[in-house]
């Protein structure tokens, strides 16, 4: 294997000793075994060894998405006509860059399949912002800014996002930070969207462009998750288990649907505060795939 290829495998055992240094030697064998099961270390490899080696930006997370055989249906809801296809969004002539926002049900597919989306949309001018997690495939990281709040990164944070708005690309956000969460209704709804996206946003004379992904997790991870908040527990066992979610969604297909651009001037109205016009967005989201 060339050195190339094993710079861009997935690898359980250096994860761990970037994150716990010394530490990670102490980490049971069998932890280690169940952390790289879990996460599916070898299908991910198996892709980036063989269809995925040595792709790039949207040539990866095209090929993701086609190694995971989903189907992606794409279509914009403006006022209420829903069309095929994102022709009815403006193009960023004219420096005109934009903030995308989508709830987040998956943690897998919806970050993969919105970027392709976008970048086949822009020209690969887009950036993620995401958990550094997400910068071990080498492959995506030229589109991500890495935010790790855990670790020391979180003291840049400010610092990663500023750079992400003064950039000359449209930015794809989950204002949640998480994956939805199932209600005591049953609804599966993110939790309540930061505000960052509104203030920079205002910020840069970004406009704002609603999108709404399809789909959910198995009831194990929400069931986790409710667990964790039960127990006030400080680790969120429930992303470990992303990678087992999106292994289980292969082969399913998606609805995602892009709202009208939001002008910034919106946000601007101070008969709301940036938590509240975030919470607005959010309902608009929702909307969209009620259309």
């Amino acid at each position: 294997m060339d050195t190339d290829e094993q710079d861009f495998r997935i690898d359980i055992d250096k994860v761990l000793k970037n994150k716990l240094g010394s530490k990670a030697k102490f980490v049971p064998w069998f932890v280690v075994k169940w952390l790289k099961d879990i996460v599916h270390q070898d299908f991910i490899n198996n892709y980036i060894a063989g269809e995925g080696k040595g792709l790039i930006g949207m040539d990866f997370l095209d090929g993701c998405i086609n190694y995971l055989g989903n189907d992606i249906r794409v279509q914009t809801n403006i006022d209420g006509v829903v069309t095929e296809g994102l022709d009815a969004l403006p193009s960023n002539e004219g420096g005109r860059w934009f903030t995308i926002v989508s709830n987040h049900p998956l943690g897998g597919q919806d970050g993969l399949a919105l970027g392709s989306i976008v970048c086949h949309k822009w020209d690969s001018k887009m950036v993620y912002l995401v958990n550094d997690l997400l910068m071990n495939f080498k492959g995506l990281a030229p589109l991500c800014v890495p935010i790790n709040k855990t670790g020391k990164q979180a003291r840049n944070f400010p610092q990663m996002v500023e750079a992400a708005f003064q950039s000359e690309r449209n930015i794809v956000m989950f204002p949640a930070g998480l994956c939805s969460r199932k209600g005591d209704d049953g609804t599966i709804r993110d939790l309540p969207w930061k505000k960052t996206f509104i203030t920079k946003s205002v910020e840069t004379h970004r406009d704002v462009i609603p999108v709404h992904f399809s789909g959910h997790n198995s009831e194990r991870f929400y069931n986790i998750a409710r667990f964790c908040k039960k127990c006030h527990l400080k680790v969120n066992l429930a992303m470990l288990y992303l990678g087992d979610e999106m292994y289980k969604n292969a082969g399913k297909s998606f609805t995602v649907t892009f709202g009208k651009p939001i002008p910034w001037q919106t946000f601007t109205d101070r008969s709301k505060t940036p938590a509240e016009w975030a919470a607005w967005v959010q309902n608009k989201v929702y909307e969209l795939n009620k259309e």
